[in-house]
């Protein structure tokens, strides 16, 4: 039996209750079967059967301990009192149609063991029955309880085999008592032959778990690091274990998935972002230099007219450094828009929800979404589009950072071609609003180049970044172009 399902019912102890039910139904079958009329109409037949052959038979034979008969047959359907009365009843009759000689000393005496007879028959016949029926009903829950651990045992079984995550269970020292599927396709080992190898061997990380077996404390907790297969290839695992205590002693069950490929992922999607905005701010940095060595060139061009400087040697090294620079600042860093798909931006934004609600409650800053229902899908780079977002937001908790009532809007809805996405903060808007797109613009908290990056970012695929004053604060658009729009095109 596998080891995350629970210790089955042993059918022997209820095959034995059977058994022994069985024996008890089939001895008392004919008195105790039925309801109480029943009983009452075949113990009534008894007794006048009974009382006709004590009557009829001569001598001094008494046949009065016949009464248990019909006193065993009502004891099953009769509570306590009912049985009494029976018993008085059979005691009379008992008395009546014998031929004994009833006196106060004799007759009493005997009546009473009569009485004492018949009433103790009926309550035992009644103490069995109800034990019996206890009994029947007891077993009845043990059957119902054993068929729905049954189920659930099959289910979590299913649960577990169907599990595209490994899932493992170890002993205090490690070895594997139960691993799925999954766990030997993730570490590379043939179907059944994980149980009984050391789970440190693949993950060693949880090595660290066991020395704190002395201190008698449960763990659930999720870590990431590094796993092994079994021909040595090395993988990210992301690992979901607790401990727990049974009979055996000490377990562990840690769910195991390979985040090998979400991490290349995402060093891959940073190294894309880190080159795009490289892009563009080298194309900012040729901007400024083209600038400048055009001023230089003039002027060198000017002082060249003069003749005065006809053969000096750093002359001449200023106009080579004007050429250079200006061949440097020609470089055309195309800003591709390779890397841009298809995006769910109600999705986006919800992920944008989730990475910016703790930062800004910490702010104290009221945050409103609006987004529209049925947005479409939008064309976009998915990574660069948040980083875009998260820099707009960024400039809006700077902007409120003297304000006492601090508010952020972030509304969502579709414009017909477009989609536009606004951000907006009532923290006094923008001084010179004609600089903000601006690289390395004077004043700016740093560099100057986020705004500039981040329309960079947009332009590259096909949006737009837009600025619009408004009373009190600024409202930052970002234009993006849904996707059924570029097919019509």
């Amino acid at each position: 039996m596998n080891h995350w399902q629970g210790s089955s019912i042993d059918n022997k102890g209820s095959i034995a209750v059977r058994i022994a039910t069985a024996s008890q139904e089939h001895m008392y079958a004919a008195l105790f079967k039925g309801d109480k009329r029943s009983a009452l109409l075949r113990a009534g037949v008894i007794i006048v059967v009974i009382a006709l052959l004590d009557w009829w038979v001569v001598g001094e034979i008494p046949l009065g301990f016949l009464y248990l008969i019909p006193m065993l047959a009502v004891g099953a359907a009769l509570n306590a009192w009912e049985i009494a009365a029976f018993a008085i009843l059979c005691t009379l009759l008992a008395e009546f149609f014998d031929d004994l000689t009833w006196n106060l000393r004799t007759g009493v005496s005997r009546d009473v063991l009569y009485f004492a007879a018949f009433i103790g028959a009926g309550l035992y016949v009644r103490i069995v029955t109800l034990n019996r029926q206890t009994a029947l009903q007891h077993l009845h829950e043990i059957e119902q309880q054993r068929d729905a651990r049954r189920e659930a045992e099959e289910q979590l079984t299913i649960l577990i085999e169907s599990s595209p995550a490994a899932i493992v269970t170890t002993d205090a020292n490690g070895s594997v008592l139960m691993a799925n599927e999954a766990a030997h396709r993730m570490l590379a080992v043939p179907q059944g032959e994980l149980q009984g190898r050391l789970i440190y061997r693949y993950l060693p990380s949880l090595t660290n778990v066991s020395r704190h077996e002395a201190s008698q404390q449960n763990f659930r907790t999720v870590m990431q690091a590094r796993g092994q297969r079994e021909d040595g290839e090395t993988f990210l695992a992301d690992i979901c274990f607790s401990t727990y205590r049974t009979d055996a002693g000490a377990r562990l069950t840690a769910m195991v998935l390979d985040a090998s490929e979400e991490f290349r992922t995402h060093e891959v999607s940073g190294l894309h972002q880190l080159l795009a905005g490289s892009r563009i701010a080298i194309g900012a940095v040729s901007h400024e230099i083209r600038n400048v060595s055009g001023a230089i060139a003039a002027v060198h061009q000017n002082l060249a007219h003069c003749g005065s400087l006809a053969g000096n040697k750093d002359f001449e090294a200023l106009g080579n450094l004007v050429v250079a620079l200006e061949r440097i600042a020609s470089i055309n860093l195309r800003q591709s828009s390779d890397q841009a798909t298809e995006v769910d931006l109600a999705a986006l934004l919800d992920e944008l929800k989730i990475v910016v609600a703790p930062a800004l409650v910490e702010e104290d800053i009221v945050t409103h979404w609006a987004v529209e229902p049925g947005l479409p899908m939008v064309w976009a780079d998915r990574s660069s589009l948040m980083q875009v977002f998260l820099n707009l937001i960024a400039n809006s908790v700077r902007a409120l950072s003297n304000q006492s009532n601090r508010v952020i809007s972030i509304r969502a809805k579709n414009n017909g071609n477009q989609v536009l996405v606004e951000v907006v903060d009532n923290g006094g808007g923008v001084a010179h609003p004609e600089d903000l797109f601006r690289p390395f613009q004077a004043g700016a908290a740093a560099s100057g180049l986020g705004l500039y990056l981040s329309r960079g970012f947009v332009r590259s695929f096909r949006g737009e970044l837009h600025y619009h004053p408004i009373p009190g604060g600024a409202c930052f658009v970002v234009n993006l172009t849904p996707t059924l729009s570029l097919g019509q095109d």
